[in-house]
């Protein structure tokens, strides 16, 4: 019979998970995460798969989710002011504690407030980390009572929001775009011509234009040659020189050289502007002063370009792996930069295992260390954890020798969903078989709870938010939907308004919520019910 046979269940539990997830009611559907409830009743029919295929779905995708959160997490704390992390450290934590204390009231075990807690949150690396802290697939249970009003209730809490405060989110995003213009200045490029005495016959490198005004020399025009902007060429009266920056550093660059012309550069026989992606691994994390483009090819990296941002290189700038950059130089050294920086677009494509694999058996054994506190306490970060932290610290890192510890978005995709429908398809079915003595035993009762996980928070979050640190209201949106780790939230928040202020906010805290879910997980575990 074929529901004897494992592969043909799972992949028609997957199958016809995408179905149902792909159904879409007033613009809300449930994805991926539709699988879990096809295979809830198809545990509930008896049928299950074994669970080497749930833990198997359960590193890869808790290891793809390091890779692509360790950056950012990392970053953002770095770059980011305190206000966005302390408002989702508490939008997580009372969504937690609203958890354990209605756990508590109504003698809900641990497993299946943890599976409440994260289901409210729709946070499917929580549940992971909640099955996988628990050894039980009881958690599941409470995920999928909750998780439906979780991606139901953050819609409807982004669209009521403005009804209830009488925020103005046009005007919003408009001191929104004011503010990111501020942050991320646009790059411009314009021509000088060389007018001021105190530069005329002194060397591009003695001047440190650069330092001086920010900004990058694209190319020099001296009579009817274009050139290249070597260190040793000399301004003279006349000379056209096109520069490259922000508003702010060609006004310096102004300043310093002479009025601004209209007046075009042409391109020489010999000289060339080109765009060239780094896939070098020779290259990936050096400086651009460590690879001294100009003083072996007498070339110029004019900007780059990087996740979609345009950057103003500068000596300390440091290369990543599919970063884009503008060079100009001259035809015949062109080709051997090509070399040095890759130019392969298929290496983007390419996945090489070897990163995933090692990284895995590290985040495995690292999970493996215990660490204790009392005779009666001790702490280790599992199996979950431990490729978490693997993964993020690894991504974050870039580099070792010759292993690159990222992987294209394309690939970590691919990989994500593998493992995430693995892991739900598995989990599923062993938590199928529970599901009728839970709702006998406890009714309406958790899909109320769950109710109250998924408001609670969120209500805090943005009194907090509002009240206390005057935070745009797009932005706090975006804070919201990222501590709720809710895409479809995101998407409701995007459509009012045609600023991208809720995607950047909450692509900076959903790292931050994700781990502070899985950490509190664990945690929960400490506590007796």
């Amino acid at each position: 019979m074929l529901l004897n046979q494992t592969y043909f269940v799972l992949f028609l539990i997957i199958a016809l998970g995408f179905i149902l997830g792909n159904i879409r009611i007033r613009g809300i559907s449930l994805d991926a995460s539709a699988v879990i409830f096809v295979a809830l009743l198809f545990g509930h029919l008896g049928i299950q798969i074994p669970k080497d295929f749930q833990t198997i779905g359960l590193v890869l995708f808790i290891f793809t989710i390091g890779i692509q959160a360790g950056p950012g997490f990392f970053r953002s704390f770095i770059h980011q002011g305190s206000s966005i992390f302390v408002i989702t450290f508490i939008l997580v934590i009372s969504g937690w504690l609203t958890a354990l204390v209605l756990g508590r009231a109504i003698h809900i075990d641990r497993d299946m407030t943890s599976g409440l807690f994260t289901g409210a949150l729709t946070s499917t690396p929580g549940l992971a980390a909640a099955i996988d802290a628990a050894k039980s697939p009881r958690a599941s249970i409470g995920y999928g009572i909750a998780y439906p009003f979780g991606v139901l209730g953050v819609i409807l809490f982004v669209k009521l929001l403005p009804v209830f405060t009488r925020i103005d989110f046009i005007r919003a995003g408009e001191e929104i775009k004011d503010e990111i213009n501020r942050d991320y200045p646009e790059i411009l490029r314009k021509n000088f011509m060389v007018e001021n005495e105190n530069i005329i016959n002194k060397t591009i490198g003695a001047l440190k234009i650069r330092s001086m005004t920010g900004a990058n020399i694209s190319r020099v025009l001296k009579g009817k040659t274009a050139i290249t902007p070597d260190s040793d060429v000399f301004l003279e009266k006349g000379d056209i020189i096109r520069a490259v920056g922000t508003a702010e550093a060609l006004e310096k660059f102004r300043l310093l050289v002479g009025s601004e012309t209209e007046k075009e550069i042409p391109l020489g026989k010999d000289y060339e502007v080109r765009s060239i992606l780094v896939t070098n691994k020779k290259v990936v994390n050096k400086t651009l002063a460590e690879i001294n483009l100009w003083h072996s090819f007498h070339a110029t990296v004019t900007r780059i370009r990087r996740s979609g941002i345009d950057i103003v290189p500068s000596p300390a700038s440091h290369l990543r792996f599919g970063d884009k950059l503008i060079v100009a130089s001259s035809r015949s050294q062109m080709k051997d930069i090509v070399f040095l920086l890759g130019n392969e677009d298929k290496k983007l494509s390419d996945t090489d295992f070897f990163p995933v694999a090692a990284g895995i058996v590290l985040g495995v054994l690292l999970g493996k260390i215990s660490i204790g506190f009392t005779e009666n306490f001790t702490f280790s970060l599992g199996l979950t954890g431990g490729v978490l932290v693997t993964g993020m610290i690894l991504s974050s890192i870039g580099k070792t020798g010759p292993v690159i510890w990222t992987m294209s978005g394309a690939a970590n995709q691919l990989l994500k969903q593998l493992g995430l429908l693995l892991f739900l398809a598995t989990v599923g079915t062993h938590a199928g078989k529970h599901l009728a003595e839970t709702f006998t035993q406890y009714g309406f009762k958790l899909f109320f709870i769950g109710m109250l996980i998924t408001l609670i928070p969120m209500t805090i979050g943005t009194w907090v938010g509002l009240r206390f640190y005057k935070i745009n209201p797009l932005k706090l949106l975006g804070i919201i939907t990222g501590g709720m780790t809710s895409t479809p939230g995101l998407a409701a928040a995007d459509s009012m308004s045609d600023s991208n202020a809720a995607q950047v906010a909450y692509a900076t805290v959903y790292p931050f919520a994700m781990v502070l879910i899985i950490i509190l997980v664990q945690l929960t575990g400490l506590f007796h019910f």
